[in-house]
């Protein structure tokens, strides 16, 4: 059964940092592209970030460009998200997502096989 386990979430203030971990198990992820999104209350959830295969070709929303960094360590099948300068309007359900498509990257909920749980992550003001 294929898992994807989100954990380092939390309450911050604003203009701090946190690192959400994404761990993969039941299956190897290592050729296959992933990525986060994130869904606030009453909205729709929304890309955050996502990253190839390799690790060496990502993409960001524009709202969190400069300030969120997606990276993957495929030999303990895992991938991060470093959040920097949090804004309060970052305040969400943060969701790991992986695709078994070969190539490209994930950049919309349907193009997503397998989520995680889903991990909180509040700013405070």
């Amino acid at each position: 059964q294929v898992q994807l386990v989100e954990s380092g979430g939390g309450l911050v203030q604003a203009g701090g940092s946190l690192r959400l971990s994404c761990a993969a198990s039941g299956r190897t992820f290592s050729h296959y592209p992933m990525a986060w999104f994130r869904q606030a209350p009453g909205k729709e959830r929304e890309f955050v970030a996502t990253i190839n295969w390799s690790g060496g070709n990502t993409l960001y929303a524009d709202s969190v460009k400069g300030r969120f960094t997606i990276s993957r360590d495929n030999a303990v099948n895992t991938v991060y998200l470093q959040m920097n300068s949090l804004k309060p309007e970052d305040t969400a359900v943060y969701y790991c997502a992986a695709s078994t498509t070969l190539g490209g990257l994930v950049l919309r909920t349907g193009a997503v096989d397998y989520w995680g749980q889903g991990t909180q992550v509040t700013v405070s003001s």
